[in-house]
C-alpha cells in the first residue's frame, strides 16, 4: 500500500506540475503538494488555484481520505482477527482440558459405583 501511495503520490505530483505551472513550478513542489494532500495534512503552503488544479486537488483528498480509511480497517481487522483466532485456540484448549477433567472424575466415580455394588452384592451373600 505504501508503494502504490508514493507511486499516485509521484504521478499526481506531476499531473499537478503539467496542469498548473504557476503553483507548481517544478516536480518536486508537485510532488510535496501531493504527499501533504494524500496524507490529508494540507499544510497550506503550495495550493492549487486552478480550476483542473482543484479538481486534481479534489481527487487527490478522495485517495488520500479512502486510503487511510482502507489502511486503519484492514489493519484493525488483521489484529482482530489475529486476537480472536488465539481466543478460539485457548477456549478450545480448555474446553478440552474440562471434557478430559471431568472424564477423569466420572471414571472415578464409576469405579467407586462398581466397588460399592460389589461390596453390597458381597454382603446380602453372605447375610
Amino acid at each position: 500500500m505504501a508503494g502504490a501511495i508514493a507511486s499516485l503520490a509521484v504521478l499526481t505530483g506531476f499531473v499537478a506540475t503539467l496542469l498548473d505551472r504557476r503553483d507548481f513550478p517544478t516536480l518536486g513542489d508537485g510532488i510535496w503538494w501531493s504527499i501533504v494532500t494524500l496524507g490529508t495534512v494540507g499544510y497550506g503552503d503550495i495550493v492549487p488555484h486552478t480550476a483542473w488544479g482543484r479538481v486534481l486537488g479534489g481527487v487527490v483528498i478522495v485517495f488520500g481520505v479512502t486510503f487511510i480509511s482502507v489502511l486503519v480497517a484492514t489493519v484493525t481487522s488483521f489484529l482482530l482477527a489475529t486476537e480472536q483466532q488465539e481466543m478460539a485456540a485457548q477456549a478450545e484448549e480448555e474446553r478440552i482440558a474440562a471434557e478430559e477433567a471431568t472424564g477423569a472424575v466420572l471414571s472415578e466415580i464409576v469405579s467407586r459405583l462398581t466397588a460399592i455394588e460389589a461390596r453390597l452384592e458381597s454382603m446380602t451373600r453372605s447375610g
